[in-house]
């Protein structure tokens, strides 16, 4: 799902954006895309950043799913005795 971005640029970055779309027979939304992922790869393999090892990390944890499930099932189920009494 495409989300919607405002941002001020510069009047020649905008008539560049316009005259690379043109010329490619594109919208300027995929001459924009295509830009910033061609950037986000270059400086990744300049400074050796992998977006997918970052992000990956934070499924990292030092329980088993099911030990979670049964730890947040314990904690319901006492909050609903609680307000048994």
């Amino acid at each position: 799902m495409d989300k919607i971005m405002s941002t001020r640029m510069d009047e020649t970055v905008i008539q560049r954006i316009g005259l690379l779309a043109k010329k490619l027979g594109t919208s300027k939304k995929a001459v924009i895309e295509n830009a910033v992922r061609d950037f986000a790869a270059k400086v990744e393999a300049e400074q050796g950043v992998d977006v997918l090892a970052q992000t990956f990390g934070s499924w990292q944890r030092d329980e088993s799913a099911a030990e979670t499930v049964a730890s947040n099932k314990n904690v319901m189920r006492k909050s609903q005795e609680r307000y048994k009494r």
